[in-house]
């Protein structure tokens, strides 16, 4: 993980009601450069507000370059297609499936899950929020409740120099790669030029200069943070070690709240021996799930945690998305990444490490009022009561996962 270093200012951003109308503004004042990766990208109610922000920003000169997951979002709606060439707005799909045979093939299970935002190089927002409106669902419809997820905004800093450049190495990456595809070698040598390949990227050829960090004002205490990413090369357990070694030096308290929670050994070992020595460790998981298999494959799991004393609750008035974490009351993590197969071993993620007490007492007074008001908490002797059905269904997607994880050449 790379070193905790300064930041001028963290912002806890709580669903898209209070991200978006952040990221609007952030759109409205860019000058030269913004920079959107998502999973999701949809256009219904405040997607379409984000979306408007970023023509705004295209037709007034700014570069406008937002990629998307393939699989998560649906293709570019003709109407928005045609505002965003007019306006300019580059846009690009991450890593398209080529009919139902695509899905045979393990290495295209590699998904763009990161939900990463930089404006300017100034900054940069990161967490587990899709450009999809809090209020509606593309496979349930509208909701009765917003989605309980959160991003933090990073100001200044070398958070934002490292956001701007892990997301313009894999644009130019991609364009490479879609270059290639049409046989446009030449363009796609300059891409793969451009993408740092045989050298460090240096992201004053990917797009125009912009502002530089401004000097910290003498005897101002600033917060720690670092952007801990998730790839298939250099960084293939990057995150789950920060979440490791911070549950290993926990001495009062874990709060994880994740929204597809299906740990690996290593990771469930840590929780438990955190419990066992006394730390208080408490998990919100998914009480109303969005996907079978995501759902009932962590069931199996439980019964080991709650019997070294993990408290585990579950949140019932609507979907959990969120993926972050508390310890003692100053170390935190906000970003994409579940604590599953998918998100651990496959799909790119960011998440942002911060020490930094106000943070994080900030999130950590959200996930309790949450347990408290939105929650209910698991009593380890009704779950080992629980019926057999349950009990199949639990088993059948945890093995289900592990024979997809056995064709995709992973150990977990």
């Amino acid at each position: 993980m790379p070193p905790l270093q300064k930041s001028e200012a963290l912002q806890l951003l709580q669903g898209g009601q209070a991200l978006f109308p952040a990221l609007i503004k952030a759109f409205d004042a860019a000058t030269t450069w913004i920079q959107l990766e998502t999973y999701i990208f949809d256009f219904h109610g405040a997607g379409a507000d984000v979306a408007e922000a970023l023509v705004r920003a295209a037709q007034r000169g700014v570069m406008v370059q937002v990629l998307v997951d393939a699989i998560g979002t649906d293709p570019l709606p003709a109407a928005w297609e045609k505002k965003f060439s007019d306006a300019g707005v580059e846009w690009f799909r991450y890593s398209p499936l080529t009919g139902l045979l695509g899905w045979l093939v393990p290495e295209r299970w590699r998904r763009l899950h990161r939900k990463l935002c930089v404006v300017d190089q100034r900054m940069v927002f990161c967490g587990g929020i899709n450009v999809l409106d809090d209020f509606y669902d593309p496979n349930h419809g509208q909701l009765q409740a917003p989605r309980f997820d959160f991003s933090v905004a990073v100001t200044g800093g070398p958070v934002t120099a490292d956001a701007a450049e892990a997301v313009a190495l894999l644009w130019w990456r991609v364009q490479a790669g879609y270059s290639a595809r049409m046989r446009h070698l030449s363009d796609a040598w300059e891409s793969f030029k451009a993408a740092g390949y045989g050298g460090r990227t240096d992201t004053r050829r990917l797009a125009n200069p912009a502002l530089g960090a401004r000097a910290a004002p003498a005897g101002v205490p600033f917060p720690r943070a670092a952007l801990v990413l998730r790839d298939n090369l250099r960084n293939r357990a990057s995150i789950e070690r920060a979440y490791r070694k911070a549950i290993g030096r926990a001495r009062r308290e874990v709060i994880i709240a994740n929204a597809y929670f299906l740990p690996g050994g290593k990771l469930r070992r840590a929780l438990i021996r955190a419990a066992k020595r006394g730390v208080r460790v408490t998990l919100l998981l998914q009480g109303r799930y969005e996907y079978f298999m995501q759902y009932h494959a962590a069931r199996p799991v439980y019964g080991a945690l709650l019997a070294a004393g993990v408290e585990i609750h579950e949140y019932e008035t609507s979907f959990l998305h969120a993926k972050v974490a508390v310890v003692d009351g100053h170390w935190a993590t906000v970003g994409s990444s579940n604590l599953d197969p998918l998100s651990l071993l496959l799909a790119r993620e960011a998440n942002v490490v911060i020490d930094d007490k106000a943070f994080a007492e900030d999130l950590r007074g959200r996930l309790l009022q949450a347990m408290a008001a939105q929650g209910h908490r698991i009593d380890p002797a009704t779950y080992s009561r629980r019926p057999l059905g349950l009990r199949l269904q639990g088993w059948v997607a945890y093995t289900l996962v592990r024979l997809a994880l056995l064709v995709a050449g992973q150990r977990y």
